[in-house]
């Protein structure tokens, strides 16, 4: 796992996968609960990392579900993590419930793409840029603004952190005409942009309006790999959020990411979509 820790967000990895390997095996919780001797309410806490999962619960239920002792061992040893402190703590005033989980699952991901239809994704923004965004937010209260940008700064240390989080993105080509801030404000972000795609870990593309319809038409939305545990997929909407578990359903967003991403211009070109529209 990477160094930017956070033990509740561990804890639902955790507890997704057991949750995804019971109900392959097609137990029930009152089942595990017995094997564990233990009340079929502590299987439920397990399956939503409201409590600590231990090594050897672990190893004990994904054995009974037939997971396989790579799976076992895996996932007991990362349940043996001692716990971190949350990384984000210091902007826990600012983080509503349903966002906190995905916080904590980005800061331990290996790898994130993300699909934008309306602005520059926030791992790419510039203090600026994110600050226009957030003026007569609805949901966000001036007097939470600096705080709400700053924990979108400090999220992007996941890309210079050791490992860097390899960050794919998709944008629509209108998001580079949308002048968010004015225009020097845009300059500056589009340039902060050419520069971060210099990284290797960082890749842009993008959907050129010459692609009438394509798979992202349905919406924006996420996805999470991690070196030891399974994906999801993330779907925002104004007031919460949608995490997708289900494999099968990951799976489909996995192959809409990876057919936006033949739609869209190749890296090369969408570097000088963004270059061409510097003064």
């Amino acid at each position: 796992m990477t160094d930017r820790g956070d033990a509740s967000a561990l804890r639902w990895l955790i507890g997704n996968e057991l949750r995804l390997a019971r109900e392959r095996a097609g137990k029930r919780q009152g089942e595990a609960g017995s094997l564990l001797g233990c009340s079929q309410a502590k299987i439920n806490y397990l399956e939503t990392g409201r409590n600590k999962q231990q090594p050897d619960e672990v190893s004990k239920l994904l054995h009974f579900y037939e997971a396989g002792a790579a799976k076992a061992d895996r996932l007991a040893a990362i349940a043996g993590h001692p716990d971190q402190g949350t990384w984000w703590a210091d902007f826990e005033d600012v983080v509503p419930d349903w966002f906190a989980t995905f916080v904590g699952l980005e800061g331990l991901a290996s790898r994130e793409f993300v699909y934008e239809t309306m602005t520059i994704p926030g791992l790419l923004q510039t203090r600026e840029y994110a600050t226009a965004l957030l003026n007569g937010h609805l949901r966000v209260p001036v007097i939470d603004i600096e705080q709400v940008v700053n924990l979108r700064i400090a999220r992007q240390q996941s890309l210079h952190s050791s490992p860097p989080l390899h960050f794919e993105v998709v944008v629509e080509e209108s998001v580079l005409d949308r002048a968010v801030g004015g225009h020097d404000v845009m300059q500056a972000q589009l340039r902060h942009t050419l520069e971060l795609c210099e990284r290797e870990n960082i890749t842009l593309r993008v959907m050129p309006l010459s692609v009438p319809v394509h798979d992202g038409i349905e919406g924006e939305f996420m996805l999470l790999d991690f070196e030891q545990a399974q994906s999801i997929g993330y779907i925002e909407y104004p007031s919460g959020a949608i995490y997708i578990q289900n494999q099968e359903q990951v799976a489909g967003y996995t192959k809409a990411a990876q057919r936006l991403n033949e739609a869209a211009l190749t890296p090369e070109q969408s570097l000088r979509a963004v270059a061409a529209r510097l003064a």
